[in-house]
């Protein structure tokens, strides 16, 4: 695993985000999730594997219900310090836009083996996040064109922790700061109407999102948050 093709895509001197150190073999199992409102809203699903972030793009989010199987883009790896990252990405830049953690914790891989597993297209984990929690697993589908390999379904087995419950909806803050995207892009400097389009209880338009979010300044108080938290998940609770 290696982090060239995740740097070539950025430039870090205008970018907050991590350009990461070297990977190393050692894991700690990190799992995150970010809410990610680029040019379309998506979910950034990445389990720790080799000392880098395996990482899929996931549009419409985790679902727990296991008749549900969600697209699940395969992205280039990240580094590691990316699990923590929650900040604004520049516009004009890769991916720019507001990211926030929506979940960390970390994953156990139901085979030892994760090589074989992702080479065979079928990766079954347990995850132990603050919001997902139980088996789960990502399979390769048949895609077309250029993304003919990089194309998985994200889907929740039956278990205990199965749900119809539509948890990206109901619980749309981050797990670090307890921000909605509106916060992150406020307190960052960030598209704020952009941003709002991705929290639910906003219009999804921009044009119409703009009333709404001026409206709600007027009684929000100010956030004491700080900004671009770097800690890395604490692996006990984690």
């Amino acid at each position: 695993m290696t982090l060239t093709t995740y740097r070539k895509k950025r430039n870090f001197g205008v970018t907050p985000e991590p350009a990461g150190g070297a990977p190393t073999a050692k894991s700690a199992g990190i799992y995150a999730i970010q809410k990610h409102r680029a040019t379309n809203l998506h979910y950034d699903f990445r389990l720790e594997f080799n000392g880098t972030l395996l990482s899929w793009a996931v549009p419409k989010g985790p679902s727990l219900d296991p008749s549900v199987k969600r697209l699940a883009m395969q992205v280039e790896d990240h580094p590691v310090e990316y699990a923590t990252f929650e900040g604004v990405i520049p516009e004009g830049e890769y991916g720019g836009g507001t990211v926030l953690v929506w979940d960390r914790g970390t994953w156990t891989p139901n085979d030892t083996d994760v090589k074989k597993s992702l080479h065979t297209g079928e990766l079954k984990f347990t995850l132990n996040g603050e919001k997902l929690q139980g088996s789960w697993v990502l399979v390769r589908t048949r895609g077309y064109g250029h993304a003919a390999d990089r194309s998985w379904l994200l889907i929740k087995h039956r278990d205990q922790y199965a749900s119809k419950q539509d948890i990206a909806l109901q619980q749309p803050r981050s797990v670090a700061s307890d921000r909605l995207l509106v916060d992150v892009a406020r307190e960052g400097g960030g598209d704020i109407e952009k941003a709002a389009t991705g929290d639910p209880g906003q219009p999804q338009q921009r044009g119409e999102a703009s009333a709404a979010i001026k409206g709600s300044e007027k009684d929000r108080p100010a956030s004491k948050t700080k900004i671009g938290s770097s800690r890395r998940p604490s692996i006990a609770k984690s």
